[in-house]
């Protein structure tokens, strides 16, 4: 079969999925921003596609989001059309829908089933909406119109594809009916061989030496370091648990843009606001145990992950984050703030501990409780890799659900 996969930065959530199919004989082939110029990636055939020049226009605020989706919703068509020219015709296209990149090819191609990563539906009201008080909008009543109108590109999918996948139930639950019926819930798979425990792990750590898992490690993960994953939380607990640990290093991961939420105010980071607002209440030689260790290579993600003690996850109620995952397939302890998309893997005292995402005070005390308790740590750890590796391992779960899932798909009448 021809399988083309859309995604503006390929392979994303297809990098499993993709090269198996390839592997199994399916003539793959990929449309993407990601690169410049056509390439093969394990056994991929990977073809960029440009987006074009266009004038600057006067757009209404709430029609930008849309705009930019129908700009590459437009470039990726013109990029399928040539495709047809050269007699290609995909049997499936699995696409990321987000960016609007396959709004138009079963305009090209009204034979080809389309199955869509449904990563989120946006929904206005509490808790999708105005969860953190601090940084309320600046029109509260007209944010559930904004949101309607961030929502086009959904809907406009929705008449196409035949069917979608979510990596988890809160994800697909956002969407509304009668979509919500044609999404399968399955995750995209954690490598629970290589994210695991590693008693004899050590990190260079600069600043710290090397660390290993005889050090009291806390660690705190983000792709970038922003209230939407409670880096502001995080921050803001940190003076009393160096206070309350005076031996404790505290490695947090993360890049200084945004990736959810709003920005910042113009000129500065969200990383930078929340140092400067703990800072003058850190002494310099607690503030010498906190190590900024920015975005880090996967391998080294993975070791700072096995040598800490306890892992402290936060998030709006939002997408969950691998990392959270991958930590409890290290059997990290976890410390997690308690919202909807968390509770899907985090059962109090079975697989962490939860704690209110705004009370700094109780999520201080749950680490140092655990820090204090190594059977505890041992107990929530070993349950929470049992619960990966039962529901969520890449190779004996995960990869066999997106299978089947191709598998309707393809035997779906054209």
């Amino acid at each position: 079969m021809k399988i083309l996969f859309i995604h503006q930065n390929f392979p994303g959530q297809y990098k499993h999925l993709a090269p198996l199919l390839a592997r199994q004989g399916h003539h793959c082939v990929a449309l993407t921003l990601r690169v410049k110029e056509a390439m093969t990636w394990q056994g991929v055939r990977v073809i960029p596609y440009a987006l074009p020049k266009r004038e600057g226009q006067a757009l209404h605020p709430w029609l930008v989001d849309f705009d930019s989706k129908l700009t590459r919703g437009e470039a990726c068509w013109r990029a399928a059309r040539a495709l047809k020219e050269r007699g290609y015709a995909p049997d499936l296209i699995l696409a990321h829908p987000g960016w609007g990149e396959s709004l138009f090819l079963r305009d090209v191609w009204p034979e080809a089933r389309l199955g869509l990563y449904c990563e989120l539906y946006h929904l206005a009201g509490w808790p999708h909406q105005g969860f953190d008080p601090e940084f309320p909008s600046a029109d509260p009543e007209a944010e559930p119109l904004r949101i309607r109108m961030k929502n086009i590109n959904n809907h406009l999918h929705f008449a196409e594809a035949h069917a979608g996948i979510s990596p988890t139930r809160f994800q697909a639950d956002t969407f509304p009916e009668p979509f919500r019926e044609r999404i399968t819930v399955s995750h995209d798979g954690i490598d629970t061989l290589r994210a695991c425990p590693a008693p004899d792990v050590r990190l260079e750590v600069a600043g710290a030496g090397t660390l290993t898992r005889a050090d009291e490690v806390i660690t705190f993960v983000n792709r970038n370091l922003e209230p939407y994953r409670g880096y502001h939380v995080f921050m803001r607990a940190l003076p009393r648990l160096l206070r309350e640990r005076p031996g404790v290093r505290v490695l947090i991961v993360g890049g200084d843009e945004v990736s959810y939420g709003a920005p910042p105010p113009k000129g500065q980071t969200w990383k930078q606001i929340f140092i400067d607002e703990v800072r003058g209440r850190i002494p310099t030689p607690h503030w010498e145990r906190v190590h900024f260790m920015g975005r880090i290579p996967y391998d080294r993600f993975l070791r700072l992950l096995q040598v800490s003690r306890v892992h402290v996850y936060l998030s709006y109620p939002f997408v969950l984050s691998w990392s959270l995952m991958e930590a409890m397939a290290c059997e990290v302890a976890i410390v997690a703030g308690d919202t909807v998309p968390v509770r899907e893997v985090i059962a109090q005292d079975e697989t962490g501990r939860l704690v209110d995402f705004f009370d700094t005070e109780a999520l201080v005390a749950e680490v140092c409780a655990l820090l204090e308790d190594r059977s505890a740590r041992q107990h929530l750890g070993r349950n929470a890799r049992a619960l990966i590796r039962r529901d969520y391992d890449l190779r004996s779960i995960c990869v066999p659900r997106q299978l089947d899932w191709v598998q309707g798909l393809l035997a779906q009448t054209p």
